[in-house]
Parts: structure tokens; sequence; C-alpha cells
């Protein structure tokens, strides 16, 4: 996993070393550090603060403990130890939040638990069909209907299935929602609302999908998010793809909110689970020598 992580990285690697070049270096100057970090898309204001807390050469170790204070969030731990635990998958269209459901599924299933999918993205056709796909692939069991149907009703009927049959893992996909979309944000609501009259009890995560590649200005949509529903952690896709890794972060910074998983490949087993540690080592190796 180590390697993965790091590797997902290349790409901002390459952007960095290209303003603070790739000979060998111990201490890196602020001002080419501010340049760089900035190339990797870190928030300005973000840099700036780190900055200012940092001398005017920069050690490896000291920019370390300053990015290490970022992640100073609770524990991306899951820990499946009442069934069936609910997890709403929720992301605007383009993030690649099927594609993610699908590999959730594998790994929860490679982990030995047993997981039921449901189509509540009943806004497109082909998230239907494209999840569909999936379960077939997968060999794991979707609750689904027809294009235009209620999709709080199909989030219903998929935790009440999992309860009546004891799954491990109830993983719902919702519709691809724009953020500035108000009627679909209320619908969104709905699905919450509705999961937990499905099963009162149940332990929940609504985890949010946002594409890397778009990097910083994911984060207006993540907040917006938030105030509607309660975000309880993130995935981040296609990071393998873009030269923004520092964009994450900004987002946690940003949102308080731990990442869960971390995209890093198109196949189903391309998901790692994130590690702040291999994260920061990741970006320091594109900035100093070993």
């Amino acid at each position: 996993m180590f390697k993965i992580l790091k590797k997902s990285l290349n790409k901002t690697k390459e952007a960095i070393k290209q303003i603070v070049g790739a000979e060998k270096k111990e201490k890196i100057p602020k001002d080419l550090l501010e340049e760089a970090l900035i190339e990797a898309d870190i928030d300005y204001d973000l840099v700036e603060k780190l900055l200012n807390k940092l001398p005017n050469e920069v050690s490896r170790e000291r920019l370390k403990k300053e990015l290490d204070k970022i992640f100073n969030l609770p524990e991306n731990k899951i820990e499946i130890n009442d069934k069936p635990y609910v997890f709403l998958i929720i992301g605007v269209n383009g993030a690649g939040k099927t594609t993610t459901i699908a590999k959730l599924a594998y790994k929860f299933k490679n982990d030995g638990y047993s997981v039921i999918l449901g189509a509540a993205d009943t806004f497109r056709a082909a998230a239907i069909e494209q999840l569909s796909r999936w379960a077939e692939i997968l060999d794991v069991p979707i609750i689904k209907t027809r294009q235009g149907h209620d999709p709080a009703a199909i989030t219903y009927d998929t935790i009440s299935s999992a309860k009546a049959k004891g799954f491990d893992i109830a993983l719902i996909d919702t519709a691809g929602r724009l953020h500035n979309k108000k009627n679909l944000q209320n619908e969104l609501k709905k699905i919450v609302n509705i999961s937990k009259k499905a099963y009162p009890n149940a332990p929940q995560k609504k985890l949010l999908v946002i594409d890397a590649t778009q990097g910083s200005s994911a984060i207006n949509q993540a907040k917006i998010f938030n105030e509607v529903v309660g975000i309880d952690g993130i995935i981040v896709t296609k990071l393998d793809g873009t030269a923004k890794g520092g964009s994450l972060f900004s987002i946690v910074n940003e949102l308080k909110i731990p990442i869960y998983f971390v995209g890093v490949g198109e196949k189903k087993e391309d998901l790692v689970k994130f590690d702040k540690n291999e994260f920061i080592e990741g970006m320091l190796e594109g900035l100093y020598s070993e």
C-alpha cells in the first residue's frame, strides 16, 4: 500500500520538482518552497500559514512536522461491529462515485464481509446500469428499479433487505447532485432521513467522493454537501491522474473531515486506505533528497 499511495503522487511530485529542481537538497529557501507548495495546489492562505511558522531555510523534518498537524483529525477507522453497516456514497456526477462503490464492495468482500448494493441514483439510467454490471462482476446482490423512481424508497428497501438477510454492509449509491440545486439537496436529506428510519440503530457513514483533478476547487462543493447532510469522511478519486495532490491538505484543513480511502487507478482493486504519514512522505519526496 505504501508504494501504491506514493506512486499515485508521481504527477504531483514531478510538478514540484519543476520548481525546486531534481538535485539533492537538505533545505529549501522559503520563497522557493512557497512556489512549490502552491504549484501542488495547496491553498495560498494555508501555504502562508505554514510558512509563517518556518525559518528562511526549511528542512524536511521541519516541514513534515507542520504538514502532519493538518491531519490532526479523528482516526479514519471503520469497525464493522454491528450489521448492516450502512454507507451512503455522495458526490457530484463525474467524480467516480459509482466505480468507487464497486471498489469498496470488492475491498469489503475480500475482507470477508457480505455486501449488498443499492442503486439509489435513479436520476440517471446509466448509473443503474453501471452499478448493475459491477454487481454481476463482483457477484454481490443489488436492489434497483427504473430511472425516475424514488431514490429514498430504494434506500429503504436496500437497508431493509440487508437487515432481513443478515448482510454485513449496505453500500448505497446516490444521484450525482449538483451542489447548487436546492431540490436535489432536499432529496439527499430525504435519503439520509429514510435510511435512519429503515434501521434506526444501524451504524452509518456518509462518505463524500471528491475528484482529485478538481484540486482545491472541490472545497466549495464539499462544504455544501457537509452543510446539507453532515459528511463523515472523504474518498478521493483519480489522485494518480493529477498534479494537484497537495489539494488534499487544503480540503482536510478546511473541512476538518478525515480522508478514508484514495482511488489510485481504474481497476476494482485500485482503492487504498488513506494514511497521512505515507501521503506526507510521498509529497516530501518531490521536495527533498532521500
